[in-house]
């Protein structure tokens, strides 16, 4: 069963009921695990912002996890108005991984 939880980066919190502003746009944060963690930030935001709570949040070290948004890693200096980003659009949390490659035997 997915847990879903709100949070909100410098903003108000998230509820069914509430309206929010044009300029604001509610994410998706969805890790390995498959928690799903909202986010309300303001379009010309960098994501670095959400990417920092993100981590806070899930206990994570900023520096291990990569970002993805339609399959292409995200720079925290990026913006959602840059990436064409849509109300409910979905972010990937992945941890960082080095290696897995074959060794010839």
């Amino acid at each position: 069963m997915e847990d879903e939880e709100s949070n909100s980066v410098g903003m108000s919190s998230i509820d069914d009921g509430d309206k929010k502003p044009a300029n604001q746009i509610n994410l998706k944060v969805r890790g390995q695990d498959g928690i799903e963690v909202c986010f309300r930030i303001k379009r010309a935001s960098q994501l670095q912002k959400l990417m920092t709570a993100y981590c806070n949040r899930q206990s994570l070290d900023v520096n291990t996890v990569v970002f993805l948004y339609e399959g292409r890693r995200l720079r925290g200096q990026q913006t959602p108005t840059e990436l064409d980003m849509e109300d409910g659009d979905e972010i990937d949390a992945m941890l960082h991984q080095t290696g897995g490659g074959l060794q010839n035997v």
